[in-house]
């Protein structure tokens, strides 16, 4: 059952409905699930398969139906394909598409221009969306800009703390960040900590009050057995031989094309996920 004392919505990072069912007979609960291309190329149907494109499709659009059914009152996010050549309008048909799959859809769009672009339209639509793979404050302030007007709920941002920390960073430190940047704003943005590689993160996570992290299912396993401990204000997170990611003086307020918006981990993750997807498909 969920601690009554916990304000975090917790997700489950997996293309796997199989692991819906574990993650809710684990925790007794489940916030929403996180997906994206490498995740469904690592479901177990899929292992060593070559689809066509519409056959692909069609079993995502399976997967994230099933993991809907599983949990109707919490949110799925479902990422659309990109490559560093995909266009916004590209990216809105996709999102178009799929946000018809399920009634509780977030469409994930990576944290570039072309992304940004496609989240300004949908959230005039009243599309609920997902900006993946941001790894700064400029990139969460061109997020929080583009999406004015939106409702609590309608959107989320997600750091990707784990693929900071690859690199000698400490990611946590940029979750703390947006979250005090975004304190001058109205709350229309939701900060989802993404990438978690360890119980500290989840942790942490809660401490900072990040208003929802998605985890992989054997951390959310390390928590159960912690029995679902929630941090107190005493918490520290002290990671070893990471580099602090000092807060920058980044105000909300300018238009979102003037925030810098390119970020090498950015590039690097479209790379990934493109790559993974297309690797499915003959």
């Amino acid at each position: 059952m969920k601690p009554s004392n916990l304000k975090t919505r917790i997700f489950l990072d997996s293309g796997d409905p199989q692991e819906t069912r574990e993650a809710l007979e684990l925790l007794g609960f489940l916030d929403g699930q996180t997906t994206n291309p490498s995740l469904i190329a690592n479901n177990p149907q899929t292992a060593g398969k070559k689809f066509s494109k519409n056959e692909i499709l069609d079993f995502y659009k399976k997967v994230v139906q099933e993991i809907s059914g599983l949990i109707p009152a919490g949110s799925v996010s479902v990422e659309v394909y990109a490559d560093p050549s995909t266009t916004a309008t590209e990216m809105i048909e996709q999102g178009k598409a799929f946000n018809e799959w399920i009634p509780n859809a977030h469409i994930k769009y990576p944290t570039t221009s072309a992304g940004l672009q496609a989240a300004e339209f949908s959230v005039s639509q009243r599309m609920r969306i997902n900006l993946t793979l941001c790894f700064s404050q400029e990139q969460a302030a061109a997020v929080y800009e583009a999406t004015k007007g939106a409702q609590k709920g309608e959107v989320f941002v997600s750091p990707f703390v784990g693929r900071l920390d690859d690199r000698g960073e400490n990611g946590m430190d940029l979750i703390r960040n947006i979250i005090n940047m975004y304190d001058s704003g109205d709350d229309h943005v939701e900060v989802l900590t993404a990438s978690v590689r360890n119980l500290e993160h989840l942790l942490y996570a809660v401490a900072l009050g990040s208003d929802i992290v998605t985890a992989p299912l054997k951390i959310l396993r390390e928590w159960v057995e912690q029995g679902l401990r929630i941090p107190d204000k005493d918490y520290r997170y002290q990671p070893l031989n990471l580099r602090d990611i000092l807060p920058r003086p980044v105000e909300l307020g300018r238009p979102w094309g003037e925030y810098g918006v390119k970020h090498e981990l950015t590039d690097v993750g479209i790379a990934k996920f493109s790559s993974d997807w297309n690797n499915l498909i003959i």
